[in-house]
């Protein structure tokens, strides 16, 4: 799907392994929230390591696959069933999350992107969306943009077409005036393109496109889409 001149009016970005890597900085919450586990519920702690937990909570998830889209919804209902099968006092449950959720957005943005989403911001409407509990607002990006789509808030996940109608939604034009950036050729490149939706695949291994729905454009980076939006 090629992209003519003057044609985008809206650019939308995927968060994590997009804006930032996702991977390490999920380790370091998960961790985070294991030694707060160990000061307010040693007894629970006691029973896991790091690695143990993250497969119990796994474990925990999927036996909710409705709510599969909303991670804030299968995490706070897993901290709370741990602590009732324990024994323990709920009381601080909001308190464990916060926690873990500070962690998560405690990210560190590729180079240049904050330069980039600022060219964006002046030129562009730009939103994101994402499928996980990142918080532009957490991260501090929050005024590059217009509109945040999530998937809790819109009742599924990419790439169900849900998704992309809110943002077309909320970007208030033409799904051909839209492009997509993100990095899962599924979820970002399929799930937008089905909409009518350009799509930017942020390629970092050099990976050969697999199956139709071809992007309209690939970049090994996100901010290689500097250069392109100089021109």
């Amino acid at each position: 799907m090629k992209i003519g001149a003057h044609q985008i009016h809206c650019i939308t970005f995927d968060l994590d392994d997009t804006l930032w890597e996702c991977f390490p900085v999920i380790i370091r919450a998960e961790q985070v929230f294991f030694e707060w586990l160990e000061s307010c519920y040693p007894t629970i702690a006691k029973d896991f390591n790091v690695e143990s937990l993250m497969l119990h909570r796994r474990q925990a998830f999927a036996a909710f696959p409705d709510m599969a889209h909303d991670f804030t919804w299968l995490r706070k209902r897993w901290l709370n069933d741990l602590v009732v099968n324990y024994d323990c006092d709920t009381a601080r449950l909001d308190e464990g999350f916060t926690v873990f959720l500070k962690a998560r957005n405690a990210v560190t943005l590729f180079d240049g992107v904050e330069s980039l989403l600022e060219r964006v911001k002046k030129h562009y409407r730009c939103g994101s969306i994402t499928n996980g509990n990142a918080d532009i607002s957490m991260v501090g990006i929050d005024s590059y943009f217009d509109f945040e789509i999530t998937a809790s808030g819109a009742g599924a996940a990419k790439p169900d077409p849900i998704v992309f109608n809110a943002a077309i939604q909320a970007a208030e034009v033409s799904p051909e005036n839209i492009l997509h950036v993100g990095d899962d050729p599924e979820r970002d490149v399929r799930g937008a393109s089905q909409l009518g939706i350009h799509t930017a695949w942020i390629n970092p291994m050099g990976e050969e496109w697999q199956g139709g729905g071809e992007p309209s454009l690939t970049f090994k980076n996100v901010t290689e889409m500097t250069d392109l939006l100089a021109g």
